[in-house]
């Protein structure tokens, strides 16, 4: 057992890259991936615990809120989370909080990954994705430093009442909206995002893929398709993919990746 742990959830590779940036600054880390249901809940020989994660729709993406409760934390660990947002930083936070109870906690802003909603251009204050790249790095060099010596916030994460709501109706979109995914002429077949899908909502046949209605909602396949073939709707067309740089799709399918 390492002597850290951190749980993350990443649909573009943003929120892995930025956790494999704090493990590096603890060592002797486990990033176990909260995409699916988690490869260990048990984290009872943990020193640390943290949770690094993006807001979806106001409040926390996927099956994360009840992975969280899953999870056993030992009295008197140290618990942190930091949370990434484009334009509001939503209920996760305070949702993680009520379960957990964290020590420390921060969010910062990056750009939008839910292309279908907006570009992925959009964050506030607006950066350019060099910039942001930067300033995350330079984030969680900080939060890896604030949990290596445990430091505390003084004030708990806000609640953000009606981020609660909206985060309900934006889960309930998610079959609605996987029904608009489409495939272009540009697909070789490659499976990637067949295997890159936590929900297994999509299946390849005859060497195209075919899309359930079983979404989560990570975009993770129309980011990472190398030709760029899938959409959602005619709006995505015109818009920028921008998985993380460092992140490869591969490394999204991993359940624990290990830090030294």
């Amino acid at each position: 057992m390492s002597e850290n742990i951190i749980y993350c959830y990443s649909g573009s590779g943003h929120c892995l890259s930025m956790a494999k940036s704090i493990a590096g600054v603890l060592g002797d880390t486990d990033i176990i991936m909260m995409r699916s249901f988690p490869e260990k809940t048990d984290a009872t020989e943990a020193k640390r615990v943290g949770f690094v994660f993006p807001c979806y729709g106001g409040g926390l993406p996927g099956d994360v809120e009840e992975i969280v409760k899953s999870i056993k934390i030992r009295p008197g660990a140290y618990i942190f989370a930091v949370e990434q947002y484009a334009g509001y930083m939503g209920c996760g936070l305070h949702k993680i909080d009520e379960i957990v109870g964290l020590d420390y906690w921060t969010a910062i802003s990056n750009h939008s990954t839910c292309i279908w909603l907006m570009p992925h251009t959009l964050s506030l204050a607006p950066r350019s994705p060099k910039a942001a790249r930067e300033r995350i790095e330079r984030k969680a060099m900080e939060v890896g430093g604030a949990a290596r010596t445990m430091m505390r916030s003084e004030k708990k994460p806000p609640k953000m009442g009606l981020f609660a709501l909206e985060s309900k109706a934006f889960a309930g979109m998610h079959p609605k909206h996987a029904k608009k995914f489409t495939v272009n002429g540009d697909c070789i077949g490659c499976g990637t995002c067949a295997r890159i899908c936590p929900r297994g909502n999509i299946r390849l046949e005859d060497g195209r893929p075919v899309f359930g209605t079983n979404c989560i909602g990570c975009l993770s396949c129309l980011q990472y398709c190398p030709k760029e073939a899938i959409n959602m709707g005619r709006i995505t067309e015109k818009r920028q993919r921008y998985p993380n740089p460092d992140v490869k799709a591969a490394d999204l399918t991993e359940k624990i990746i290990h830090v030294d």
